[in-house]
């Protein structure tokens, strides 16, 4: 039994949309004056009644002619809803997803531009191509777990489902974001769900990765661990230890720990050599507990841990030594730039 929708039947319409259950009675100049496939469809002879879009002559209702659409009602609504009121943009929440996807799936199909840009433009706020955006991203996610007491994941949509739309629509953009963001699950959470988990398929027809996203995801994970590893030892490479080594080198160093001292200006060089090296050791055996043998919070996201390493000790390296502490958060901020470059190679991704 087809129904009308009750906001999109329009008593002076000019074609009505049948698309599974739905019947939509709308107007011909909206849909040939936002889409080049639905005006280069009505301006063409009708096709043959087995073709998956039929505008047939004895499909007719009302004096309308009917054009079957296979594509699901929700969608179909979504669209025509941003067509005659303009696209309304969400919170990219779960909820708002469901609407953004619909649009995009369909403004791509029906080369509807405007809307298709629009709405990338939308669903990119979430699954930004930049680490910056990825930073605002996740400060609002942790801001959602306080103010909800829910966990961050249930802010956005599955990476599964976003993964899945972007195949559909061609738009590798949001790649790195989403499989970055499923690579910090653990494979239990992906494999078998709970029905209350970020990652259960509420929609069976995208709630699943293809093969070829499996593997990509599984030698991507690969690489996210070996890197939280590299990144951890390399505290005790140069790099971060780098104003320690230069204090050791410079001749200037008592007079200029004794000015600071007595000035309590910030220094360019380590003013504590050996509580500084106890210190940096101390924060590689911490981090190599809590996050490859214990396997705690952010274990296998290691944006996270490299923005951690270059904050745990900022407290207790300003008491003592500005330039260590400076030193390490600026180690971090590199560490992080780079990984954020390399993550569309872990994950195999063509962009």
């Amino acid at each position: 039994m087809y129904k009308r929708h009750p906001d999109l039947w329009f008593s002076d319409g000019s074609v009505i949309l049948k698309a599974e259950d739905g019947l939509f009675k709308v107007h011909m100049s909206i849909l040939s004056r936002h889409s080049v496939f639905f005006r280069d469809m009505f301006s063409l002879p009708q096709p043959p009644q087995t073709s998956p879009l039929s505008l047939g002559q004895d499909e007719v209702m009302e004096g309308c002619p009917m054009v079957t659409l296979q594509d699901s009602a929700d969608d179909v609504a979504s669209l025509l809803i941003a067509l005659y009121d303009g696209m309304s943009l969400g919170d990219n929440g779960r909820e708002d997803f469901k609407v953004v996807a619909g649009i995009l799936r369909l403004s791509s199909k029906y080369m509807v531009d405007s809307l298709r840009t629009k709405a990338l433009a939308h669903l990119t706020d979430a699954w930004p191509p930049s680490l910056r955006g990825w930073d605002l991203r996740e400060d609002r996610a942790r801001q959602y777990e306080q103010d909800t007491g829910k966990g961050k994941g249930q802010l956005f949509p599955s990476p599964i489902e976003v993964i899945n739309l972007a195949r559909e629509i061609n738009a590798p953009s949001l790649f790195p974001a989403a499989f970055y963001d499923l690579s910090r699950y653990h494979f239990t959470q992906i494999f078998e769900p709970l029905d209350d988990d970020p990652l259960y398929p509420r929609d069976a027809r995208h709630g699943q990765l293809s093969s070829e996203d499996m593997q990509k995801l599984a030698l991507g994970k690969e690489a996210s661990a070996r890197f939280i590893t590299s990144l951890i030892q390399s505290m005790s490479a140069p790099s971060p230890n780098a104003h320690i080594a230069m204090a050791a080198s410079t001749p200037h160093h008592r007079r200029t720990q004794s000015h600071n001292k007595s000035s309590g200006s910030a220094s360019s060089v380590c003013t504590s050599i050996s509580a500084c090296r106890k210190d940096f050791s101390e924060l590689v055996e911490l981090a190599t507990q809590h996050y490859l043998f214990d396997r705690e919070k952010g274990c296998a996201d290691p944006l996270y841990v490299a923005e951690e390493l270059g904050q745990l000790k900022s407290a207790e390296f300003e008491s003592e030594c500005k330039a260590c502490a400076r030193s390490l958060e600026m180690w971090a901020a590199r560490e992080r730039e780079r990984m954020w470059r390399l993550i569309p190679g872990w994950f195999r991704l063509d962009i």
